[in-house]
């Protein structure tokens, strides 16, 4: 298991250093992650209510400190333009991310205009009937989303790789709870940007 670990760990160590610069991001992703877990843990008993937590308060969070505040110039601790990371990141980049939120967005419309979606669905009756609708629908998407990718990956990449990036983004919330638990109070003193002096480092004792 050796090797999927450390993997897993390289997988975990590229997203940090390639897309969480910004304390905003980060201090967002502290809020996605304790929703996620709570929606975790709402799962078992309420799985809707689950999906419209980890969509509407958890992804969203998490795509908006991506979206709007994650710093597109080149990046000089990594020595990498923007364009390049966003060509070798492994899971779903800016463009994949759009058409995934496309979808998301998609639904709740989809839901009251076709109510049964075309025999998926039981029939809603009353708002609170199309909200757990929807939330049955963001569940599967969620799910499809993430067998989708992993399924890519197996092809493009190999099965480790697929495996490794999806036991990655189950664990995320609970790993960049530990990772980001510090990030509003840097953005409390003023730091808008992580210095990532760790990243640097590491970049020039690879020789990059």
């Amino acid at each position: 298991m050796t090797p999927f670990f450390d993997a897993l760990r390289q997988q975990r160590w590229d997203d940090h250093r390639y897309y969480h610069h910004s304390r905003i991001n980060q201090s967002l992703h502290l809020l996605s992650a304790i929703s996620f877990v709570i929606a975790y843990a709402v799962l078992f008993v309420d799985p809707p209510a689950a999906a419209l937590i980890g969509w509407l308060v958890a992804m969203t969070t998490r795509q908006s400190g991506h979206f709007f505040f994650e710093p597109r110039g080149y990046d000089p601790v990594n020595q990498a333009t923007h364009e390049h990371k966003e060509a070798i990141k492994v899971g779903y980049n800016l463009r994949r991310k759009i058409v995934l939120i496309a979808l998301w967005a998609a639904v709740p419309l989809a839901v009251a205009l076709q109510p049964d979606l075309w025999g998926a669905l039981v029939p809603h009756a009353g708002v609170e009937g199309w909200l757990r609708n929807v939330g049955w629908v963001w569940l599967w998407l969620g799910v499809a989303g993430l067998v989708f990718r992993t399924l890519q990956l197996f092809i493009l990449k190999d099965l480790q790789t697929g495996l490794v990036w999806a036991t990655k983004i189950l664990t995320d919330p609970f790993h960049d709870i530990w990772l980001y638990h510090k990030a509003p109070l840097h953005l409390l003193r003023g730091e808008l940007i992580d210095p990532m002096h760790h990243a640097a480092a590491r970049t020039i004792g690879n020789g990059a």
